[in-house]
């Protein structure tokens, strides 16, 4: 299966996407740390990307493309993507790449949460600056209020998780990436999944969502 997660920030695809890697046994390819990856250690493709990410600017798409196909040259298995694409213009530089390797795109999955929720979930996010993991004092936090499970060390809350940002940052969502939905829709590789509730339930609902359409590109 090869699969991308879409919805909202809040919506919990970091989450899922981690969970269902275990269960389905695909590689994650979270775009942010293969990044991060690259840039620590001095890839081609890191280099590339060096002065962009210096001076505060996106990352061109051809550059996120060419790493995420290195991904998939290490990894041949199937794969769960959180993170890209994140524009129409992304989605479809990901299918000519992937339609080249004759692997296309299985799934995308759509989580759908109501925009109150969000912004709850938003706004209780903490992250540990040295790693990059996130908890959420409502679904999901830590054992120690403000402290890290793996290092002990303090959790710090991001300006964009501030409840100030929150508002803009569903609205840049709303303007730049819901057009994915769309885009997903008429290719008939959407499925919308409820994201309310424990992440257990959430999980099932989406294991479940997969072992159904699979079930019906079979039949």
């Amino acid at each position: 299966m090869r699969i991308v997660f879409l919805g909202p920030p809040g919506a919990g695809k970091g989450t899922q996407t981690r969970l269902l890697r275990a269960r389905l046994r695909l590689h994650q390819i979270a775009t942010g740390d293969m990044l991060r990856a690259n840039l620590a250690n001095g890839t081609k493709l890191g280099r590339e990307a060096q002065p962009y990410v210096e001076r505060g600017e996106l990352v061109p798409d051809s550059l996120v493309i060419a790493m995420i196909e290195g991904e998939l040259d290490r990894n041949a298995a199937g794969f769960v993507m959180d993170g890209f694409p994140r524009t129409v213009a992304q989605a479809e530089a990901l299918d000519a790449m992937l339609a080249r390797r004759g692997t296309p795109l299985d799934a995308a999955l759509l989580l759908k949460v109501e925009r109150a929720v969000l912004i709850a979930r938003l706004s209780a996010r903490w992250t540990n600056p040295r790693t990059g993991r996130t908890y959420n004092a409502l679904t999901s936090p830590p054992k120690v209020a403000g402290i890290c499970d793996d290092d002990g060390k303090p959790l710090v809350q991001r300006e964009d998780d501030r409840a100030e940002t929150v508002a803009k940052r569903l609205q840049v969502y709303d303007e730049q990436t819901r057009p994915l939905v769309d885009y997903y829709r008429k290719a008939g590789k959407l499925i919308e999944i409820d994201a309310l509730g424990s992440i257990e339930a959430v999980t099932d609902r989406i294991a479940a969502a997969i072992g159904a359409a699979t079930h019906s590109e079979a039949s």
